[in-house]
């Protein structure tokens, strides 16, 4: 929110609402106040010292005792809408059937990376249900586009429908994704699918050339520190924080990424676990380091003036190195067991989807693929590896290593294959429906060299 949208809008509105921001927008909404409208914020983020003049309803709150934070910002609004339904129905009045509105609240809280824990994962698995009986003609479209022609999973909701409908805001066409799930039209919607589809392909493109500005730049200046940072004159600021989650992945450290438009500096963060990157960016704002900031534990938002965005960074990482950034070292795999690859089965995959859904703070499990030997190597995409693991009692595993050219899987895959040696492959297995031919993938993580036996 800002001064002078929120007085337009409160010029021809006697209410306002805010969705998923206006915790901490103190001016914006005593400028609606001021003009004559209510204002209610339904937000998740973290809030400062005190609460703007609104009514605020975000389990966040220094006050809330519910328990709820975890959720994400559609989480919070269904809650609200269940509790507006309570009332309608006590005074007679028919309410919408909101169960049928699970399927966006599953893709907020997948696309909004909530900790799948409690309420999230009874949010997550019913709105699945829902969106595979394929009823809203817009999500039908995307998953078309998407190539998925099974019943959408958690994972599909963020790799391939969350980035879809995000595209259309990163490169300038907020709207889009919105229309596409409102809209009752099959054309308009396979329309609106398609395009959002050639924007996620540009997203891709926008965001390798920034990352890998954003890589260079890192390296340069040094990546032992507790906060990893980089920033840019005509980064787009809609993939600032598809780079900075691409950056803490790459590191294991917090890391923020800033796209600099001539006197202004916009960035976001993605923090590590054990780091409360929101809490610090908070404290930044109210030293005066930085002009906006805030968010959650794992991720946040900024803006900053170009000529203090070197020492905001060096004050939050101090903030960060006080909370143990940085001393983790590199990020460890969690592994549940290890099969053959004849064992990589779609029965087994049943069996662990079974316990899903999966997410932060509730991984899907890690298992490893070992002693598998690399039939065929080919590279895909953006620096992807595509794998083929040998059975000597069953049909080949093929697997998929993405971003294996910038971590060094990809070179130590090839040459496991020339040479026929076996290695150890960690990662996650999937069910594979592309071109409608279903078969198992693996989902790899990492791979690791086999020590000489005796």
């Amino acid at each position: 929110p800002n001064v002078p949208a929120m007085e337009d809008l409160a010029r021809s509105h006697d209410l306002i609402v805010t969705v998923d921001c206006g915790t901490l927008s103190h001016d914006p909404l005593a400028a609606a106040r001021k003009a004559g409208a209510d204002v209610m914020v339904i937000d998740h983020h973290l809030p400062g010292e005190a609460l703007p003049d609104a009514i605020v309803v975000n389990p966040n709150r220094h006050d809330d005792g519910s328990g709820l934070g975890h959720l994400c910002a559609g989480g919070v609004v269904f809650l609200l809408l269940v509790a507006a339904n309570r009332l309608l129905r006590q005074q007679g009045t028919q309410t919408p059937d909101l169960m049928a509105m699970l399927d966006l609240v599953a893709l907020a809280t997948v696309a909004d990376v909530a900790p799948m824990l409690g309420l999230n994962r009874a949010f997550v698995r019913q709105g699945l249900a829902v969106l595979a009986q394929r009823q809203r003609v817009g999500l039908t479209a995307l998953a078309d586009v998407s190539g998925l022609s099974a019943p959408p999973t958690s994972s599909d909701l963020g790799f391939a429908l969350g980035p879809r409908i995000n595209a259309g805001g990163r490169i300038g066409a907020a709207g889009m994704g919105a229309e596409l799930l409102t809209t009752a039209d099959p054309h308009q919607a396979a329309a609106l699918a398609e395009k959002l589809d050639h924007l996620n392909r540009e997203r891709r493109e926008i965001e390798t050339v920034v990352l890998d500005a954003a890589i260079q730049q890192i390296e340069e200046r040094g990546s032992d520190g507790p906060l990893i940072w980089a920033a840019g004159e005509g980064w787009h600021a809609g993939v600032v924080g598809i780079v900075a989650s691409r950056l803490k992945d790459r590191f294991n450290r917090p890391a923020i990424c800033i796209g600099i438009d001539g006197a202004e500096g916009k960035g976001s963060g993605r923090s590590v676990s054990g780091v409360d990157l929101g809490h610090a960016i908070a404290a930044l704002v109210r030293q005066g380091l930085l002009e906006k900031g805030g968010g959650h534990r794992m991720a946040a938002g900024l803006s900053v003036a170009p000529d203090r965005i070197e020492g905001a960074m060096t004050a939050l990482g101090d903030l960060l190195a006080a909370q143990g950034a940085g001393d983790a070292g590199p990020a460890d795999l969690a592994l549940m067991g290890a099969i053959a690859p004849s064992g990589a089965t779609p029965d087994l995959i049943a069996e662990l989807e079974s316990a899903g859904p999966y997410g932060p703070s509730n991984p899907a499990p890690r298992l490893v693929v070992a002693d598998a030997v690399p039939a065929h190597v080919r590279m895909v995409g953006t620096g992807h590896a595509q794998v083929r693991f040998a059975s000597n009692n069953g049909p080949q595993l093929e697997a998929i290593a993405f971003r294996a050219a910038d971590n060094g899987i990809a070179g130590m895959l090839s040459a496991a294959a020339e040479t026929r040696t076996p290695v150890h492959a960690a990662g996650q297995l999937q069910i594979d429906d592309w071109g409608g031919r279903r078969r198992v993938k693996l989902r790899i993580e990492d791979v690791a060299e086999i020590p000489p036996r005796g």
